[in-house]
């Protein structure tokens, strides 16, 4: 017999806010690991929704975006339905300054996971046993790693029609259609019939002031689209119409290591053959001009000034219908 999973939402009464813990693992020292989740629960049933950061401990921003709408009383406003609110998944990441777990596994690719297995695995097993079950849909928050920032922007799955109203409500700046990850969570949601939005703002070990108000703003609309909150304390629905929808991107990569100086930031439209910065040996030796390939909107790029040949540079999204450019992605 399947070993049933404890009701995380039943646990808080109707009109209450509490916190709950989910025990994960220990670290070395004996000391317990466990996942905080924040319940508040309308007096009036409606949807249960999960808000979730730092499932990549080094994301920051995303922790920051959870942490934000709690302490900001978001949720004392609820007019019916459920919040399940957790700043923080991989704390193991989270106290190591990492995007993993100190075992070098990544927890968003050990899902469904399993209680006996790798900190990764145990990790992703909670919250898949605990959580994931009990919502009828989610935000999942995170950031560009190794110094890429990413543009302020929601990724749904195109085989999920559900995820994309959840999209169209959430309205953040840019909405990608972007393929599930083997043995991811919104993998594993999808599985068990709930659908996860991936948010992706900012970049790692930095807050992002940009990609926080982004974040929460897309929250309060899509609370309000669902009636969980009164819509008034939404922004309209001018922002959606204001969203820019893409089902094409990919990286624009270096084929020669140097030092790389952008000309232009990520949010911007480019043309196809426009100048986007310069590839330069550092001892002065050749410079070399980075144009893009085709017409297309950046939506992330490597802050990182030293590249190695066949690092990602900068992030081009586009629409499969839009004129194309040049095949090729290395400059």
């Amino acid at each position: 017999m399947t070993e049933q999973s404890p009701n995380l939402v039943e646990s808080v009464a109707l009109g209450r806010r509490q916190w709950r813990e989910l025990h994960v693992g220990e670290l070395p020292s004996g000391t317990p690991i466990r996942i905080r989740a924040h319940v508040a629960r309308a007096t009036a049933p409606g949807p249960i929704v999960l808000l979730l950061g730092g499932v990549h401990g080094d994301e920051v921003n995303g922790i920051e975006i959870v942490r934000q709408l709690i302490c900001g009383r978001l949720f004392d406003e609820l007019t019916r339905g459920t919040v399940v609110a957790i700043p923080l998944l991989n704390v193991y990441g989270f106290l190591n300054y990492a995007r993993d777990v100190p075992d070098g596994k990544d927890v968003n690719r050990s899902f469904p996971g399993y209680m006996h297995g790798s900190l990764a695995s145990r990790v992703a097993y909670v919250l898949r046993h605990d959580v994931i079950p009990h919502i009828d849909f989610g935000v999942d928050f995170h950031t560009g790693g190794n110094a890429v920032y990413n543009y302020p922007q929601i990724r749904y799955a195109a085989e999920d029609p559900e995820a994309q109203v959840l999209a169209k409500a959430f309205a953040a700046p840019v909405a990608l259609a972007s393929p599930m990850i083997d043995k991811s969570l919104r993998q594993s949601a999808h599985l068990i019939g709930k659908s996860i939005l991936v948010y992706e703002g900012g970049e790692n070990m930095r807050l992002n002031a940009e990609a926080i108000t982004e974040a929460k703003q897309g929250v309060r609309r899509l609370l309000a689209a669902h009636g969980m909150i009164d819509s008034s304390s939404a922004l309209g629905h001018a922002a959606a119409s204001a969203t820019q929808w893409f089902d094409r991107h990919r990286w624009l990569r270096a084929d020669r290591a140097g030092l790389f100086d952008y000309r232009i930031a990520s949010g911007a439209a480019v043309a196809e053959g426009e100048l986007l910065g310069h590839l330069r040996d550092p001892y002065g030796r050749w410079e070399h001009e980075v144009r893009s390939p085709r017409t297309a909107l950046l939506i992330g790029q490597d802050n990182s000034p030293v590249v190695n040949q066949g690092d990602a540079l900068l992030h081009l999204a586009w629409h499969s219908e839009d004129p194309g450019g040049s095949a090729g992605f290395e400059v």
